[in-house]
């Protein structure tokens, strides 16, 4: 068979096995890595221009030493640091979500297990294997799915606070 096919297949067949929430566990983490990457974006090719126009704007100054200048260096910085922390928060706060997810799908995979022991009681394992795998696959999917955009997140946050650190050191007072 084609190798694409055989992808699919084995995709759909772990969404029918996790159950519905692992389609919301999917959105989420759909979501949280294009705010991932749209930071890395900005970090390689908005930034060094955005940094490159304020140190002209500063350099471009004949005051440099004065109360109101110290107040203008501080706003530039204070520019830079706010568009280089843009949706941090929210890649953490999707990061949390994924895992309460996951719980959410456990939850539900217990339910499915104790309706089959309620109509089929005990005895019959087969049935209780599909609502055990309803509940472990979502919980896995939202904990793999968390801890994907972890380094990241991390990796971002220390991306943010050094560019903050260089344009302190850059927009020097003469």
């Amino acid at each position: 068979m084609n190798p694409f096919v055989d992808a699919f297949v084995s995709i759909r067949d772990f969404f029918e096995t996790g159950g519905d929430v692992l389609y919301g566990i999917l959105a989420v983490t759909i979501l949280m890595w294009t705010f991932i990457i749209e930071r890395i974006w900005y970090f390689y090719f908005v930034l060094p221009k955005q940094v490159e126009e304020v140190r002209q704007e500063w350099d471009g100054r004949r005051d440099t030493t004065s109360w109101a200048a110290n107040q203008i260096r501080s706003y530039l910085i204070s520019v830079v640091n706010i568009s280089s922390r843009r949706y941090l928060l929210l890649i953490k706060t999707l990061m949390a979500v994924l895992p309460l997810l996951g719980l959410l799908g456990t939850v539900t995979g217990m339910i499915a297990v104790f309706d089959v022991m309620a109509f089929a009681g005990t005895g019959n394992a087969r049935l209780m294997a599909g609502g055990v795998s309803k509940a472990t696959i979502p919980t896995m999917s939202g904990l793999v799915a968390a801890l994907s955009g972890l380094y990241f997140a991390a990796w971002l946050e220390k991306k943010a606070n050094i560019a903050g650190e260089r344009l302190e050191g850059l927009l020097a007072r003469h």
